[in-house]
Formats: structure tokens, C-alpha cells, sequence
């Protein structure tokens, strides 16, 4: 594992709090910038999976 799928997991994750919470207020402004976040984790995960697969492909 490297620190993008790390983060990425984690900026996933932390943005589902504020997605939920907007949601169960009626709220679409945290709702919204709750889904971005967890667009940008999975981004920045599949970022990372795509280095690890490149490093591993590397050593073989």
C-alpha cells in the first residue's frame, strides 16, 4: 500500500459523515461537498492502486 490509497481511503470514509448529516437535515450544500470529498478519496485511491500496480509490474 502506498499513501495515496491510504488517503484517498481515508478522505472516502471522513466525507460520509458530512453527506449523511446534510441529508437527514435536508440540507443539500454538506450533502454535496460530502459526495466531492468522497469523489476526490476514491479518486485519489484508484490514483494510488494504479501506482502499486506499476511498481509491481516493474519487479517482475
Amino acid at each position: 500500500m502506498n499513501q495515496d490509497q491510504v488517503k484517498g481511503a481515508a478522505k472516502s470514509a471522513n466525507a460520509q459523515a458530512p453527506e449523511k448529516a446534510g441529508k437527514a437535515a435536508g440540507s443539500s450544500e454538506p450533502a454535496g461537498k460530502g459526495l466531492a470529498s468522497q469523489g476526490e478519496g476514491r479518486l485519489q485511491k484508484a490514483y494510488g492502486n494504479i501506482k502499486e500496480v506499476l511498481k509491481n509490474s516493474r519487479h517482475t
